[in-house]
This record gives C-alpha cells, sequence and structure tokens, in this order.
C-alpha cells in the first residue's frame, strides 16, 4: 500500500470561531463539494457540529456516475484548533483527513492535510496517478473557491 499525502491551505478573513463553527457542520459538506459529485447525506449525518466518535454517511459519484457509498468517523476533535475524520467505508484503502485553524492577523488560516492510499496495489496506483491525484485536487479546489464565497477572501 502507498501511502499519498496532499496539503490545501485556505486563509478567510473570520474569526477562527465562525471557521471552526462553518467546518464543524457536516450539512456544509454539500455546500463545498463540486455539484456534479451530487454528495447526499443520509439521515443522522446532518443537523449538529461533529464529536468524537460520530460517524457520517454520505452518497456521491465522483467518477462517471458511478455512486459511491462513503462513512467517516470522525476520530478527534479539539475546538476550534483541528478534527480529524477517517473513511469506514468507501473508495479507499486508507483515507485520513485532518482539518487545522489557525488563528492569523485579520482571520484564519485552514488547513486540510489527506493522507490517502487505494487498494489494488500497482493498479491502484495507476489509477492514483491518472484520476485520483488530479481529481483531489479539483475538489480541493472547488472548495476553495466556494468558502472564499460563502466567508470571503483575505485582502
Amino acid at each position: 500500500m502507498n501511502l499519498h499525502t496532499k496539503t490545501w491551505v485556505q486563509k478567510m478573513p473570520v474569526p477562527i470561531e465562525s471557521a471552526w463553527d462553518f467546518f464543524s457542520m457536516p450539512d456544509n459538506l454539500a455546500r463545498i463539494t463540486p455539484p456534479e459529485m451530487m454528495l447526499r447525506a443520509n439521515r443522522g449525518s446532518t443537523g449538529r457540529s461533529i464529536h468524537e466518535g460520530m460517524h457520517l454517511n454520505f452518497v456521491l459519484y465522483p467518477f462517471m456516475m458511478i455512486p459511491v457509498r462513503w462513512t467517516t468517523e470522525i476520530m478527534r476533535v479539539s475546538k476550534p484548533d483541528f478534527f480529524e475524520d477517517r473513511q469506514l467505508e468507501g473508495p479507499y484503502e486508507l483515507w485520513h483527513h485532518t482539518h487545522r485553524f489557525r488563528a492569523i492577523e485579520g482571520g484564519t488560516e485552514m488547513t486540510d492535510i489527506v493522507e490517502y492510499a487505494l487498494p489494488f496495489d500497482m493498479l491502484g496506483e495507476v489509477v492514483e496517478a491518472l484520476i485520483v491525484g488530479r481529481r483531489l485536487d479539483e475538489v480541493f479546489e472547488y472548495r476553495r473557491r466556494k468558502v472564499a464565497e460563502i466567508l470571503g477572501v483575505m485582502a
């Protein structure tokens, strides 16, 4: 299993508490996910802020209209500094996502760190190189733009 790591950083002109409030609400994930992925949360995965041990269940269409069930667990929460989730069920062999928040002058800096591995050894590595790595960058670029629309852009 080859582990891949991707990191994205975004600065927002809002206090750390406001950034935390937005990103710790699972309902907001659909707002910042590309619409063509048709992310839908199952009952029980919405309407409340995250907490350790919480399971979030989604169905999405990440590639070629193939539905994927995705269940994540919120592993660790340290408000307002970070939270971590991991995939329990889904397309990855391993998925671990850390969301870090840091108060900076004039706002908040958020860092997303995703560690992931694909199944199927060499075939998975080919799919990662040709599709998955680029698609993740596209998804997080879309998120960056949507978050900027919703929370604003640092001057």
